[in-house]
């Protein structure tokens, strides 16, 4: 039981480690759009639509590139939020959320 409970333990701090980046990466004027609580959600969606779309079982191109169709993400991100009220964001402030969580992950593999 301990491991799961490490494990649980572990996903909270990347989770808070990626909202703190996330964070970071918003323009000032887009970082007062969201809460941290918010920020938690969209993650939370963000990781679903990932593992649901399909897109991590995705074949990278030539040069090790997977296509990422950010606007799509954003706007699956602003409808769930809304069917779930958890608030009425804009894609285009959602897209700076999906490319700052992007730019963490890759942070991670260098």
């Amino acid at each position: 039981m301990a491991d799961f409970e490490d494990e649980l333990l572990q996903d909270a701090e990347d989770d808070a480690r990626t909202v703190e980046f996330i964070k970071s990466y918003l323009p000032q004027e887009v970082k007062e759009k969201f809460t941290d609580e918010d920020l938690y959600y969209l993650l939370d969606v963000l990781v679903e639509y990932y593992a649901d779309s399909g897109i991590l079982d995705a074949e990278p191109d030539e040069e090790g590139y997977i296509d990422i169709d950010v606007e799509a993400i954003a706007d699956h991100l602003a409808r769930q939020a809304k069917k779930d009220q958890q608030g009425d964001f804009l894609p285009e402030d959602l897209r700076w959320v999906v490319e700052g969580e992007m730019e963490y992950a890759e942070s991670l593999e260098q």
